[in-house]
């Protein structure tokens, strides 16, 4: 009799075992489905906004920045979502600021491979000029400024190595991949500790994943 309940628990514990790396597994997939879903729509919209400001003939440089920027921040509150969503929907309502974090970085780096790719693209097709023209808008500016005449010659210089540089295609990547990247990742970082919340027990479901 001892035996077969030696036999029955020993089966339970493998059924338990096969159980959690299930879920475990499911729960992965549904992390990668979440990362290039809303990555991907994070992405769309930082290069649609890229792509509608060099569609027309002239260039926003005094505003684009700001632009851009916001655009990014708006792209970006996809993480926030993603991450609220899978906690709420597929988490009974926990997660920890690691595990959330890790969402929220996984959909910036999807993003931000789009973007760069997408400028890599557009910087060669519809906006070639784009660093001719910007570095004649920074010189008029500079000029216009209260600046003296030795710090005004030091900053165009100091441009002149940049435009430089530029040309270089892993020095544009580089730059390009700098230019979103940071503002993902503190958005993740908000929306981990904004969302993390911690279950007093947690199930099978929340200690493998």
């Amino acid at each position: 009799m001892l035996k077969k309940d030696n036999s029955i628990l020993k089966y339970e514990d493998i059924f338990i075992w096969k159980l959690q790396i299930w879920t475990k597994q499911k729960l992965m997939i549904m992390i990668k489905k979440i990362v290039l879903t809303y990555g991907l729509i994070a992405g769309l919209i930082v290069a649609a906004m890229m792509a509608f400001s060099f569609s027309g003939s002239n260039v926003d440089f005094t505003n684009g920045e700001l632009i851009g920027y916001a655009t990014m921040i708006i792209a970006f509150s996809t993480i926030f979502i993603a991450i609220k969503s899978h906690r709420d929907k597929n988490l009974d309502g926990y997660i920890n600021f690691q595990k959330a974090f890790k969402i929220g970085l996984g959909i910036t780096l999807v993003a931000t491979l789009i973007y760069v790719v997408s400028w890599m693209i557009i910087s060669n097709t519809i906006a070639k000029d784009f660093m001719t023209e910007y570095y004649q808008h920074s010189v008029e500016k500079l000029k216009a400024s209260d600046l003296s005449e030795a710090q005004i010659e030091a900053k165009i210089a100091e441009m002149d190595r940049l435009t430089e540089l530029y040309k270089n295609p892993i020095v544009k990547i580089g730059m390009t991949f700098l230019e979103i990247f940071p503002v993902g990742f503190i958005i993740s970082l908000i929306s981990a500790l904004i969302l993390k919340r911690k279950a007093s027990s947690p199930t099978p479901i929340q200690s493998n994943i």
